[in-house]
């Protein structure tokens, strides 16, 4: 094997590697996300579990986090609350440092 051969096995391995990372970032952020929803919308905590399963799933629908803003500010409307997709955006910010500083703690 050469090296160059090496170098490009280890690059794909870091590739796959961030893209894991990356992938349960955005995975917890939108159930942390989906937690602070339910909590505005007083849902009971089986609720809450479900609603965030829901929003994890909700973004498979599209590329990008559209398809979560989309859901939640729905739903956060839906349910009469004054939360406009500036705010949503806002906590998807914050909730994905969260998210990021919880992941690296665990492992």
């Amino acid at each position: 094997m050469t090296t160059f051969e090496d170098r490009e096995r280890a690059f794909e391995a870091k590739f796959a590697r961030d893209e894991e990372v990356a992938f349960r970032i955005t995975a917890r952020r939108n159930r942390l996300t989906a937690q602070w929803a339910a909590e505005l919308m007083g849902l009971t905590p089986a609720e809450t579990d479900a609603y965030a399963k829901a929003v994890v799933q909700a973004d498979f629908e599209e590329a990008g986090d559209e398809d979560v803003v989309r859901k939640l500010f729905g739903d956060l409307t839906a349910a009469g609350l004054d939360v406009d997709e500036a705010t949503v955006r806002q906590v998807l910010d914050e909730k994905t440092v969260e998210a990021r500083r919880q992941l690296m703690q665990s492992e």
